[in-house]
């Protein structure tokens, strides 16, 4: 047996969905599901956030879904943790291809989902995303600069696309602190770096997110500007 998570699903044709499933030690799945009906029906667990075992099958790439259960109750997720956790789900969805092998993204996801659950903090966001980015080969190194110095927490640093971060005299436009690509390293980012890891990060998923925006970015503004008035 698989276990694994849905990032996302749609009707397909009738009593069917399509699955876009992150799978332990593989990556993103893609395959059909039957959804069945009355008792049977299993459209209360082939939901986002609710851990799963079962088996595909299928030579294609869009494989069949099969023997599926709930491996454990749903990860209780409301409000702000909602949204969050959508967009890590659109995030995989948009970066990974079907059968992308992105082995260790499975435990990297469930752990930041149910930290999120406890507690929703930027810093989760950004942890994920510099995993995501690892996991891709897009990740520039944090330890060593361009021209092969360490990473210092007193230095300032342009990140310049296939060479890595350049050390910098000055704060000017588009520069990062050292000390919040040690913090984004060792996963403890404080409140005061969330802003300038925020934009990097932006930048560095831009290539693989393309110009479409994304939907639970969208819907997290709605929601916010909601609970304001």
């Amino acid at each position: 047996m698989e276990r694994g998570y849905i990032l996302h699903h749609r009707p397909f044709k009738e009593s069917s969905l399509l699955v876009n499933l992150l799978v332990d030690g593989i990556g993103r799945v893609d395959a059909i599901a039957r959804v069945g009906s009355g008792k049977r029906s299993l459209k209360s667990i082939l939901q986002p956030f609710q851990p799963l075992i079962f088996n595909f099958t299928g030579k294609s790439d869009l494989k069949n879904l099969i023997q599926v259960e709930a491996a454990s109750p749903a990860i209780p997720i409301v409000g702000e943790q909602l949204y969050a956790s959508m967009y890590l789900n659109e995030l995989l969805v948009r970066t990974l291809s079907n059968q992308h092998q992105a082995e260790e993204l499975f435990h990297i996801y469930n752990r930041v989902l149910l930290d999120i659950a406890a507690g929703f903090k930027q810093s989760q966001l950004r942890w994920f995303e510099y995993q995501l980015l690892l996991q891709l080969g897009a990740m520039p190194s944090l330890l060593f600069d361009a021209q092969g110095e360490d990473i210092c927490d007193d230095g300032l640093y342009r990140y310049v696309p296939e060479q890595g971060f350049i050390f910098v005299g000055s704060r000017t436009n588009n520069v990062i602190s050292g000390i919040a690509l040690n913090q984004l390293r060792e996963n403890q980012i404080t409140e005061e770096q969330f802003l300038e890891l925020k934009v990097l990060m932006r930048n560095l998923l831009a290539p693989f997110l393309g110009n479409k925006p994304l939907m639970s970015r969208q819907l997290f503004i709605q929601y916010q500007k909601i609970k304001q008035n």
